[in-house]
């Protein structure tokens, strides 16, 4: 094992000067600004909300920003996954001996509060980079380098990231599984019984045409690193390009397709962020139509009703029920998004809602033909 990922520091996102994604995530979603640095034609700020730590990245100054790298990618979008690790050194080594590139070699900065060290691997997922961070002897609100900004009490919506999608190029899964094994120490994590690692979980579509296939990655127990989950579309679609599609078109490559934000109570976090202006994407009327869809709500102690309205999804069954409600794309390109999830006894990642939703989707589609 080359490097052992302890837990998820933070993700950083790149985006122009004036973009609003900073604004969005405090007024729209409950992040609470937490650090800030601005220098060397950068503007950093950190935000949080729980555990869960955004670092936007604003503007391109002539050298990388603080913990990352600058990709100058196309279009705005989540650049970076920071993940702490014992040695920061010692990783950076065993990654080089393995043939990783680390554009960013081992860098020790220092302040008030204490000292961290931390090196930039390029990952094989388009504009996706790793930071690897080791910052035991650091007892500030953040990072060194970074300076404090004044609390201010949020909605506590959100407690930890659930886990991370990454949208990639079709039959990449195996390669990129493996890859996150070795360097990270991931390891498969099943989404069905007896499920082959190097096929994943195939969702196909009505017909048998098309579809997507998930893979399922989990660090050791003990850790906090939210689960990877690997997302690629099956061959054979013929209505259309699918989410993934969509992703890797307009964001001119593979990467981080939306995080999945942990919520204690889905209800209350969606009507929060729907007061405050955040737009949810509206499930078709069908997938609250499905035979057993109603029972199956009921059963998990909610109201049907409530879920159609707020757009909430529900899969799961034997007491064990997933809840989830997306957002649309936080950047004008249509790219990545935000979940919130809710978990009452599943740990699974709800494939039967993308099964249900690819479905309803196709078959409203089709009435809207006939029609």
């Amino acid at each position: 094992m080359a490097a052992s990922a302890r837990r998820l520091c933070h993700i950083a996102f790149h985006v122009p000067v004036e973009q609003p994604l900073a604004r969005d995530l405090q007024r729209l979603f409950g992040f609470q600004p937490l650090a800030a640095r601005e220098a060397d034609g950068w503007r950093q700020l950190a935000l949080r909300s729980g555990d869960a730590i955004f670092l936007v990245n604003e503007g391109a100054g002539p050298g990388d920003p603080l913990y990352g790298l600058d990709s100058r990618h196309a279009v705005p979008s989540a650049t970076n996954l920071c993940f702490e690790v014992g040695d920061a050194a010692a990783a950076a080594r065993a990654l080089t001996a393995r043939g990783c590139c680390l554009p960013v070699p081992p860098v020790s900065l220092r302040d008030a509060q204490g000292a961290a060290t931390y090196a930039v691997v390029n990952s094989p997922v388009g504009n996706l980079s790793l930071t690897l961070l080791e910052r035991a002897g650091h007892r500030g609100p953040f990072l060194p380098g970074f300076g404090p900004v004044p609390p201010v009490p949020g909605p506590g919506w959100v407690s930890h990231v659930d886990h991370l999608t990454l949208a990639c190029t079709p039959g990449s899964s195996p390669t990129l599984m493996h890859w996150f094994q070795d360097c990270l120490g991931f390891r498969h994590l099943p989404l069905s019984p007896g499920e082959d690692p190097e096929v994943g979980l195939e969702v196909t579509a009505v017909g048998g045409r098309g579809g997507l296939r998930l893979t399922a990655l989990q660090t050791p127990t003990g850790s906090a690193v939210p689960t990877l989950v690997l997302a690629e579309s099956l061959p054979g679609g013929t209505d259309g390009k699918d989410q993934v599609e969509q992703f890797l078109a307009r964001h001119q490559g593979p990467g981080l397709q939306h995080v999945g934000l942990y919520t204690l109570d889905i209800v209350v976090a969606t009507e929060g962020v729907a007061a405050a202006g955040g737009q949810l994407l509206t499930p078709p009327e069908a997938y609250y139509q499905q035979p057993g869809k109603e029972g199956q709500i009921l059963a998990a102690g909610h109201k049907p009703s409530l879920l159609a309205r707020q757009g909430i999804l529900l899969d799961g069954d034997q007491g064990k029920f997933l809840l989830q409600v997306f957002t649309k794309s936080l950047f004008p390109e249509d790219t990545f998004f935000l979940e919130l999830i809710q978990r009452q006894g599943a740990t699974g990642f709800g494939q039967g809602n993308i099964r249900a939703l690819w479905q309803s989707v196709q078959e409203q589609a089709a009435r809207c033909r006939r029609a």
